[in-house]
């Protein structure tokens, strides 16, 4: 006995795809076990002693046999909710991560102290005090193009002082 897969995938595809969203499963697990059934009546089809056949017939007893064998190990497998685990994981920092931090922070404080006076209190007016640049520029008495390259510098003396690590 041969088979035309193609016309049977053809003619039955979707019908067994809606009989196995009927039976419960998503639209993405529907269409996986529609095709691992072409593939298993590809793989070994009915003996060929067998002189009645209703193909359609076999192609929905091999999606019941896949549907019920997928919700089995559904029901095994243990599946928890990310929105719960996320509450019971802690959020406070690790021991690595604050080493870290607290390295970063003395090498910036150490780079700022390297800095010259008006370039320091530019980046700490701008960066720390939440100043605009034209209140930096203000405050120090210089054009507001000077007062950004003065917070620029400042930038770029602290980036090749603090270590990436």
């Amino acid at each position: 006995m041969s088979w035309d897969f193609h016309n049977l995938f053809v003619r039955h595809a979707r019908e067994i795809n809606r009989f196995l969203r009927r039976r419960g499963h998503n639209a993405e697990t529907a269409a996986d076990i529609t095709q691992d059934t072409f593939l298993r009546v590809l793989a070994s089809p009915p003996a060929a002693v067998c002189t009645k056949h209703n193909p359609r017939a076999y192609l929905y007893q091999v999606s019941r046999s896949l549907s019920v064998n997928h919700h089995r190990r559904e029901s095994l497998i243990q599946t928890t909710d990310l929105d719960e685990a996320a509450a019971v994981a802690d959020p406070a920092p690790t021991a690595e991560a604050i080493v870290y931090s607290r390295q970063c922070l003395t090498q910036t404080r150490r780079a700022l102290a390297e800095l010259p006076e008006r370039t320091r209190k530019a980046f700490e007016m701008h960066r720390l005090g939440e100043h605009t640049i034209q209140e930096v520029a203000d405050e120090l008495n210089v054009s507001a193009s000077r007062a950004w390259v003065l917070i620029r510098n400042a930038y770029q003396h602290i980036l090749t002082r603090v270590d990436d690590f």
